[in-house]
């Protein structure tokens, strides 16, 4: 394992893979770009409603495109959300369940010969990169993002020390990339920025697989807006300052868990978290800009979507944005708010101008599409669908007969959604476990239970959850 010092002024480490003219092949695939915020909610965009602030480069991107009312995430917590989304598989079946610390640095690993859609990328001759937050295996494990398909990678590989927005250091591939000047910045803060340099990277990586005359696929999964609430003084986080009433937030700024899973303190939490959404919108037009700049843009798709509902941590108030919209629930929450997300897709020429839809859809969907979408690999053997005839308009859509989740934390907690039924099962490893079933149709909200009145229902529902969830001994849901 290599290290690597960096100071702020040196950021031209390349982040991207290289090719020769040798390499260099026509395009028959489109580009694609795959931007995965970090514990957005589905009321954090203005295109789904957010008045308190807007973020127009996304909002561009969803009236050039199609906007889903009715997807959702793979679980209310990252890393098995993010297993979801890479393999296809609900979680109930997928191989990380939850967010597992493992030494040295990272996260429990996916399993050596998972299928995911990086290694499907590369099987269609794609030139694949990672830039953000991993959290599915720490370097040198089967999970490292190089045994997983990755072509270039840079960013956290450890998603508990991606709270920190100024770290100690950052992984290129296996190099470990020390910040020094945010080892020795003082106050915290003044340092490298580290959403700012790896978008730097992102951008680089794209004009390598240009030059290169290969089709690419980008998985941006940055951590805006994950606690904690910090963002470099600029006239944006100026602006915001002032215009809502504040608390501040007394969080770690020392000792063993300062950049190591704590949040620091933050006297405007409200402005910092409008000033970072704000941050990632910018990012997203920055990155349009640069397919534009290089005459790809119309041969790229871009999707931009959320790994699960709003947070509530690190002094961030998802109550007074109105982050999770109409729904019940937050982040590690089965109800609507903590798993439903805005998940929107821009593909010109193929999608039409503002399209909305109400098609249920989930993150095991992603691996479908894109499977149809190059042609690498049939569209089969996953618990997704593929999203293609609906997003092309073209062919019939096939539709899910259910969706399921479970999380593993709290007690434990499953949800089941089908049609206008929701069931969600609580507290499974209490001596408290119950159901709660909703029509969501009649009760967006989920605010009254009705399971009593409905038992056909119920029985069905349970049913699809004693099915569907797989036992895996690393992952013990059930008593």
């Amino acid at each position: 394992m290599e290290t690597t010092k960096i100071l702020l002024a040196v950021a031209g480490a390349a982040a991207a893979a290289s090719c020769s003219p040798k390499q260099k092949t026509q395009v028959q695939h489109p580009n694609i770009v795959f931007i995965l915020a970090d514990d957005l909610g589905w009321g954090d965009l203005s295109c789904y409603g957010q008045e308190r602030f807007s973020t127009p480069n996304i909002d561009s991107l969803a009236r050039g495109g199609m906007l889903f009312t009715q997807a959702y995430s793979g679980t209310t917590v990252s890393a098995p959300s993010r297993s979801c989304l890479v393999t296809g598989t609900h979680s109930g079946h997928t191989a990380v369940r939850g967010n597992r610390e493992l030494e040295p640095e990272g996260q429990y690993p996916l399993p050596e010969g998972s299928e995911t859609i990086f290694k499907d990328m590369q099987a269609a001759g794609y030139l694949t990169g990672a830039f953000g937050k991993w959290g599915l295996g720490f370097v040198g494990s089967t999970g490292d993002p190089a045994a997983q398909g990755i072509d270039t990678f840079f960013g956290y590989n450890c998603q508990l020390l991606a709270h920190s927005y100024y770290p100690d250091h950052l992984w290129e591939n296996s190099r470990k990339i020390e910040l020094e000047d945010n080892t020795d910045a003082i106050p915290y803060g003044k340092g490298t920025y580290a959403p700012d340099l790896i978008h730097r990277k992102s951008l680089e990586f794209i004009e390598n697989a240009v030059a290169c005359g290969k089709p690419f696929f980008m998985w941006y999964p940055t951590t805006i807006p994950h606690a904690e609430l910090i963002v470099p003084e600029d006239e944006v986080i100026a602006s915001f300052r002032g215009k809502y009433p504040e608390t501040p937030y007394k969080g770690i700024d020392d000792g063993p868990y300062f950049r190591k899973g704590g949040y620091v303190s933050q006297e405007y939490p409200h402005a910092t978290f409008a000033a970072m959404v704000t941050r990632l919108d910018n990012y997203v037009g920055e990155i349009v800009d640069k397919l534009r700049e290089l005459g790809v843009y119309n041969n790229t798709v871009i999707i931009f979507a959320s790994d699960n509902g709003p947070h509530t941590e690190g002094g961030h108030d998802p109550d007074f944005f109105n982050s999770n919209g109409p729904w019940r629930g937050y982040k590690r929450d089965v109800y609507e708010g903590g798993i439903r997300v805005p998940l929107i897709v821009s593909w010109p020429g193929h999608i039409g101008q503002n399209v909305q839809t109400d098609f249920m859809c989930s993150f095991w969907d992603m691996m479908p599409t894109l499977r149809e979408m190059t042609g690498v690999a049939p569209a089969q053997g996953l618990d997704g669908v593929s999203l293609l005839p609906l997003i092309c308009g073209t062919g019939v859509q096939k539709e899910h007969d259910f969706l399921y989740f479970e999380f593993q934390e709290q007690g434990g907690r499953q949800a089941v959604r089908q049609g206008p039924w929701k069931l969600v099962h609580l507290d499974i490893r209490t001596d408290n476990p119950h159901y709660e079933l909703y029509n969501i149709d009649e009760d967006p909200g989920e605010t009254t239970n009705i399971a009593v009145s409905y038992p056909e229902q119920l029985a069905r529902l349970k049913a699809i959850m004693e099915r569907e969830h797989i036992p895996n001994p690393d992952w013990p849901l059930l008593p």
